[in-house]
């Protein structure tokens, strides 16, 4: 184990979760403050398999290079690759998709990279905004949950998230960037955490009775590309990107 550092954090949980993070698979554990060192120690070694074949699936996804907001880039939409045209003009910063697979971002001529970028991450999230009440409306009433509410955010760790106390979801504003029927997935994944908290045999029939095929549009997630970000890791939460063992009765 001595070429995978692991980061421990003590909590007060019932069990223990071990989870491999992007964009290079940080492995953090959270353990019960009640279960010994030598107990954390021997979970990791148990698992250690696991761990690699998730390191080895985060570094095998293509990466954008970094994002300049320049002519020529590739930026995706729903899971299609646009060549972005800037091109100057008075006004806010704002983006359009034209003809022949071409995404224009209108912008004055003194317009930095970073207001460009900003004005794109709008853009996406006024789209997500667009189709995703649809999809919630669709799936709770196919589950039989009733969210709060639900958000767009951007993370870093995770494709969704739910706080099942509260009752409202999040999806991440890098889905728009996805196909649609990840997108799905993902509502679909963040709806059934309402019914069932944990990734476990419970959670895994509710998705196949509810969504058949999830893993497949998982596993096609999982395969495109990752954006460039500086990344900084934070408390997460213990369903990060769908890597997470865990360990217990």
């Amino acid at each position: 184990m001595s070429d995978i550092a692991v980061e421990v954090l003590r909590k007060p949980i019932k069990h223990l979760h071990l989870g491999v993070y992007p964009p290079h698979g940080r492995v953090r554990v959270a353990a019960p403050l009640a279960v010994s060192d030598e107990a954390v120690r021997l979970a990791i070694v148990d698992k250690l398999g696991w761990i690699r074949r998730q390191q080895a699936t985060f570094n095998a996804q293509p990466r954008q290079s970094p994002r300049e907001m320049v002519n020529g880039e590739t930026h995706y939409f729903r899971g299609r690759p646009y060549r972005l045209r800037v091109v100057a003009g008075p006004g806010p910063a704002r983006v359009a998709l034209r003809g022949g697979g071409t995404m224009e971002l209108r912008a004055g001529e003194n317009t930095g990279a970073e207001q460009r970028h900003r004005a794109l991450q709008d853009w996406y999230r006024q789209r997500l905004r667009e189709v995703v009440p649809a999809l919630v409306l669709k799936w709770q009433s196919r589950l039989g949950v009733q969210p709060s509410g639900w958000g767009i955010k951007k993370m870093k760790t995770k494709w969704g998230s739910c706080r099942a106390e509260t009752g409202r979801i999040w999806v991440n504003l890098e889905l728009a960037k996805k196909p649609p029927e990840c997108l799905e997935y993902i509502v679909v994944h963040e709806l059934a955490h309402l019914l069932e908290r944990r990734h476990n045999e419970r959670f895994a029939a509710l998705m196949d009775g509810t969504l058949p095929g999830w893993r497949l549009r998982k596993d096609e997630l999982n395969e495109t590309p990752l954006a460039h970000e500086k990344w900084a890791y934070k408390a997460v939460s213990r369903h990060a990107r769908d890597v997470t063992k865990v360990i217990g009765p």
